[in-house]
């Protein structure tokens, strides 16, 4: 199964600089593997600071495996009550960060649904940012493909 789908997600991150809101509306490919691993890529924009990257994002149960590929790499893990050291790459370099997830809510399904994170980030165990994202993934129809 591999659908055409639209993505939407709103990221708010809060540090010591304030907060921080970006959304993102774009198109992308959903799958589903054997085991039970929803797969949503898209290809990012220059918006975003990242053109010519790709993204996937991995979705389990309680786990979102984020991995971006191109000029500037990352791979994410967002796992239900765990912290992780993660490698995470900008177009000015890359490094290490922690990644502590507060909050996992998954309600995707074969059709789409709605994906929400909320996880804090540090650099060195030095607090970077509480984040939030908000995600929604729905089918491509003769509606939203513009037709």
């Amino acid at each position: 199964m591999e659908k055409d789908v639209c993505i939407n997600i709103k990221s708010v991150q809060n540090s010591d600089e304030g907060e921080d809101v970006t959304e993102l509306f774009t198109y992308g490919k959903m799958s589903k593997t054997r085991s039970d691993i929803y797969s949503v890529s898209y290809e990012e924009s220059d918006a975003m600071g990242f053109e010519g990257c790709k993204v996937t994002l991995d979705i389990l149960k309680d786990e979102v495996r984020l991995t971006r590929s191109g000029k500037a790499a990352s791979n994410l893990i967002i796992e239900r009550g765990k912290k992780h050291h993660c490698h995470y790459g900008t177009p000015y370099g890359d490094f290490m960060i922690g990644i502590n997830t507060n909050a996992l809510k998954n309600d995707i399904t074969d059709n789409g649904g709605d994906l929400y994170l909320k996880y804090t980030i540090d650099v060195n165990s030095g607090f970077l940012s509480e984040n939030e994202m908000f995600i929604n993934i729905k089918e491509r129809t003769g509606e939203n493909k513009g037709e």
